[in-house]
């Protein structure tokens, strides 16, 4: 017994349909836990871009950080549950370090605690940025450190002979997982969209907050069932003894090379424990190639696709739990029995290859579809080029020289598109007044020529999250009022030109007015356009404002939403085939006393693909996203090439049988004194009886001689 027996308090909870009462309250956990993490991460790389402000390359950076935390921080758990608190206690603690720190994320995302001015921006965004990495790193110890206890704490309600449950609550855990994930991911993107604050705006503090109270009531939840649980003792941190057994089997490999020791197969063939690591090690072998698969998989970048259009883009997150709520059951009912009919040997390494090979094909219908969305997006200048569009607001026609060619404008039209140029370019505004104009390198330009010159207005990027950017221009002899809705837009003094607002989809209705009369102007509006509209000196009143031109300076989005479904589908067939068979093989062999070894190994594989994802995203210099998606399905088909030789060469164990071989031809010291004691005894009582056998034979040899005497 001594350190190795592992201590249970019994609870005396009641079984419904022979199911232990505490696994509910451990499902519901899961079930609100996972709301709390998936609902949080599906808006968290906007946040980073729109509230924040940071670049795409910096917020993807900072995501994927956060996520390898999260994958990296269940070693610290599970040591933590193993060698110290329990795993209930381990659970209680860090479920209120996450749940603390999804309150704190949810604070950092009010702006109106430092917009003293009230202009919709905070004016200390260090203190935003601040309160979000110190919220980001307790998510991270809380979700990661309770992530190898939940689901192992919730096997150990079952008795010996509730096999049969204790297997088919996997599974239910697995839709907890689920079901929590899709619902987050549908409500917390509408969360999102919401506008709330001083100044009207997308509600990041709800779209957190709801995750943070989801997270509460998971750990009150939690407490409820406290006195029902079977609790496990810890019983010191077998990773520990991994490496002390690791240790152990390296010195002896020096130690003893004398011919004098006999020669084993292999370097680790000295003790029981030595031979369960060398079974765990055989497998985490195999899983050096696997971090490729969640380099693919845990990518963002399909949720902030621009020029994709009908739909909120984070909201196409709920399309992966879906598809696994609805393959899951399709793969174990149908598709593996069908092919085990077919008496095809679709073990589980070649299941898992194949899941790699569909994450590879996923991001190559990205790639296509990436395609055929930058055909559709305006050409921006290069480094070297800049961009002009020309809009006269003169009573008189002007021309244009650039290189060989001549642009004529009509008085209050503008250019139909943006003209590049190489160098500068020769504005002519009248007989014999010309003026050579240059612009910046790698800028786009709109230059608005008016009687005192002419003034650039810049504008590089297209619109994003389906939004429209609209300006206007005031050629009025007035200074005019511009409203959208209820709300005023800006008022424009003469001769100048608005900053833009974002406007939604459908059919915008904008009102001006002089500050004497008023009239309205209507635009119906796709998802992702930009337009300048024009008000011109002859503007009249009536119901509806006359003489207004409306310029496209960029078309909007003409590439659907569901287009993306066929590269959710691979990816999410591919994960089903690949993670879900993972486990499973990890579980199948894996020796007894190690499964947590390998579960943690498991979770490891998903940090360091998020840490890939950091390395090629920094090293590569492509400019073009579609290469990017490319660059990573080949590195990927590459790495899926390497794993099926392994796998080919991996022999299938059975690691109860292997112990039980083990345990006889290397018994323990007890084991071996009671085997010479027994061999001592055989040898003496073998002796005993020869001895008597002897008398015996003598004895009777006698007798017979006196019966022949008499």
């Amino acid at each position: 017994a001594g350190k190795d027996q592992v201590k249970k308090h019994k609870s005396k909870s009641a079984t419904v349909c022979g199911y232990p009462i505490s696994i509910f309250f451990i499902v519901v956990n899961e079930f609100c836990e996972r709301f709390s993490y998936y609902g949080m991460r599906a808006v968290l790389v906007l946040y980073f871009k729109y509230f924040l402000k940071w670049d795409d390359d910096f917020a993807t950076t900072i995501y994927h950080t956060f996520v390898a935390l999260c994958y990296l921080t269940p070693i610290l758990g599970a040591i933590v549950a193993d060698s110290w608190l329990g795993k209930f206690k381990t659970i209680i603690y860090l479920s209120i370090v996450y749940a603390v720190g999804q309150v704190i994320m949810a604070i950092s995302a009010i702006s109106d605690i430092t917009d003293t001015n009230k202009d919709g921006t905070p004016d200390n965004m260090t203190f935003h940025i601040a309160l979000s990495m110190v919220g980001l790193l307790l998510i991270a110890l809380g979700t990661g450190g309770i992530k190898p206890c939940v689901a192992a704490f919730g096997g150990d309600q079952f008795e010996d002979h509730q096999e049969k449950q204790r297997s088919t609550f996997f599974s239910i855990f697995y839709l907890s997982i689920n079901a929590g994930s899709l619902l987050s991911t549908i409500i917390t993107p509408v969360l999102r969209a919401y506008e709330c604050g001083a100044v009207k705006q997308q509600c990041y503090p709800l779209a957190f907050g709801v995750p943070a109270a989801l997270m509460v009531v998971a750990l009150i939840v939690f407490i409820v069932g406290s006195g029902m649980y079977t609790k496990t003792a810890p019983q010191g941190n077998i990773m520990v003894r991994v490496c002390k057994c690791i240790g152990f089997a390296i010195q002896n490999r020096f130690r003893h090379r004398s011919s004098q020791y006999p020669k084993r197969e292999h370097w680790m063939d000295w003790k029981l424990l030595i031979a369960q690591v060398k079974m765990v090690l055989k497998v985490l072998f195999l899983y050096i190639p696997l971090p490729m698969f969640w380099a693919l998989f845990d990518q963002q970048v399909w949720t902030t696709l621009p020029g994709i259009l009908t739909i909120q883009p984070d909201q196409m997150q709920t399309v992966n739990p879906i598809l696994i709520l609805v393959l899951v059951p399709i793969m174990d009912s149908i598709i593996y029995p069908l092919i085990a009919k077919c008496k095809l040997n679709f073990s589980p390494l070649k299941r898992m290859t194949v899941g790699m090979f569909l994450a590879a094909l996923a991001f190559v219908a990205a790639a296509l579809v990436q395609i055929q969305i930058d055909n559709t997006l305006p050409t921006f200048p290069s480094k070297t080029q800049s961009q002009a569009k020309f809009i006269n607001m003169l009573n008189t026609s002007l021309t244009i020289k650039a290189g060989q060619n001549d642009l004529e404008l009509l008085p209050f039209k503008a250019s139909d598109d943006y003209l590049t140029f190489d160098d500068s370019f020769i504005l002519n505004l009248g007989p014999g007044v010309d003026q050579a104009v240059s612009l910046p390198d790698g800028n786009r330009s709109t230059l608005v020529i008016i009687k005192d010159g002419r003034e650039p207005r810049y504008q590089m990027t297209k619109p994003e999250q389906g939004a429209n950017a609209i300006r206007f221009l005031n050629g009025f002899e007035k200074l005019l009022n511009v409203t959208v809705g209820n709300e005023l837009f800006e008022s424009i003094v003469t001769n100048n030109m608005s900053g833009y607002i974002n406007v939604k989809k459908g059919n915008a209705v904008f009102g001006i007015s002089d500050g004497v009369q008023t009239c309205t102007y209507q635009l119906t509006l796709g998802f992702g356009s930009s337009y300048t509209l024009i008000i011109p000196p002859s503007l009249t009143f009536g119901q509806e404002c006359g003489g207004i031109e409306s310029e496209m300076d960029i078309s909007p989005n003409s590439i659907h939403m569901a287009w993306l479904i066929p590269q959710y589908f691979l990816i999410t067939a591919g994960e089903v085939v690949f993670s879900v068979t993972g486990l499973e093989f990890s579980y199948s062999q894996a020796p007894s006393n190690m499964k947590s070894v390998l579960q943690a190994g498991w979770l490891l594989t998903v940090a360091v693909g998020n840490i890939i994802v950091l390395i090629v995203a920094e090293a590569a210099t492509l400019e073009e996203q579609w290469a990017e998606y490319i660059l990573f399905a080949s590195l990927l088909v590459l790495v899926c090439i390497i794993f099926a030789i392994q796998a080919y060469f991996y022999t299938y164990i059975d690691p109860t049988a292997i112990e039980a071989q083990f345990t006889k031809r290397e018994p323990d010291e007890k084991e071996k004194r009671k085997s010479i004691e027994m061999v001592k005894k055989d040898s003496v009582e073998n002796h005993n009886e020869k001895r008597k056998a002897s008398h015996s034979s003598s004895s009777s040899s006698d007798e017979e001689t006196k019966q022949t005497r008499i």
